[in-house]
C-alpha cells in the first residue's frame, strides 16, 4: 500500500513524495483502518480523493484526505493499533466469498478456552518469543485487549489491540492460541511460552491473509508532540 500511494503522490505531486503509516503490516496482510501521512509545503486543489483514487490499483482506497499540523506522525502519535484475525472452525470450510479473508481450521475451537488463555498475555510484557527479531528493536509490548467471538456466521474471530505490535506478533499470537482452542494444548501454554522468553517450535507463526487492521488509535491534538518524544524513547524490560 505505502509504495502504490507514494507512486501516485510522487505522479500527481510532480516531485518526490514519501508517507508514513501508522504500521507497517506484515506481507499479505490487509487495512482497513489504516492511517498515514506525509509532509508537503502545499496541496495542489486539483487533487482529491476521487482522483487518488483513480490512479491506484483496486485493492488500495483513500478515504480521507486531512490537512493536520507538523506535531502529528502517523506512526509516532498512535498509542494504539487494533487487529482482527478470522478463522473457521466450520466441517466445510469457510464461506467461499471470504475465503480470502478467513483460516480453514480442521478442529473445533473451545473459545471460552482460548479467552481464558489470553489472559495470562494481557499487560507489558516482552514478547520476544512471538516477534521476528530485528537488530536494535525493543520487543516490548502492552497488550491491551485480546478476545475471540463468534460473528453471526460462526467464524471465530480475534480481535487483538495493544499499543504497538512487532513483526509477527499478531499472527504468532494466533498460533500459540489455536492449539489451546483445539485441546492440543493446555490453557496454560501461551502464557508460558511468553514467560520463557524464548521461542518454541510448537508455535506456529500462521498466514497473514486473514488478519486485518481495523483501527488505529491517536491522543487529543495538544498530546501528540508528547507522545512523539515517548514513542521515540527506547522501551526497557520492566524490573
Amino acid at each position: 500500500m505505502q509504495g502504490e500511494l507514494q507512486r501516485v503522490l510522487t505522479f500527481l505531486f510532480g516531485e518526490p513524495i514519501e508517507i508514513q503509516c501508522a504500521g507497517r503490516t506484515d506481507a499479505g496482510v490487509h487495512a482497513s483502518g489504516q492511517v498515514a501521512h506525509l509532509d508537503v509545503t502545499s496541496w495542489p486543489s486539483d487533487i482529491d480523493e476521487r482522483r487518488i483514487n483513480r490512479a491506484l490499483p483496486d485493492d488500495v482506497r483513500v478515504t480521507s484526505v486531512e490537512e493536520t499540523s507538523s506535531d502529528f506522525d502517523a506512526r509516532f502519535c498512535a498509542i494504539w493499533r487494533r487487529y482482527t484475525y478470522r478463522v473457521s472452525d466450520a466441517p466445510d470450510g469457510p464461506n467461499p466469498l471470504q475465503r480470502h479473508l478467513t483460516l480453514p481450521h480442521s478442529r473445533v475451537l473451545d473459545l471460552e478456552a482460548m479467552n481464558e488463555a489470553a489472559q495470562g498475555l494481557l499487560g507489558e510484557h516482552d514478547f520476544a518469543p512471538f516477534c521476528k527479531q530485528r537488530d536494535f528493536a525493543t520487543t516490548i509490548r502492552r497488550l491491551i485487549h485480546l478476545e475471540w467471538s463468534r460473528d453471526e456466521s460462526g467464524v471465530a474471530v480475534m480481535t487483538v489491540q495493544a499499543d504497538a505490535f512487532c513483526h509477527s506478533m499478531v499472527r504468532s499470537l494466533v498460533g500459540v492460541m489455536l492449539p489451546v482452542g483445539d485441546r492440543r494444548r493446555p490453557v496454560e501454554w501461551p502464557a508460558a511460552v511468553l514467560a520463557s522468553g524464548e521461542k518454541d517450535p510448537g508455535v506456529t507463526v500462521m498466514p497473514g491473509y486473514p488478519l486485518v487492521l481495523d483501527e488505529v488509535g491517536y491522543p487529543p491534538a495538544e498530546k501528540w508532540a508528547a507522545r512523539v518524544r515517548e514513542t521515540k524513547s527506547l522501551r526497557t524490560p520492566l524490573d
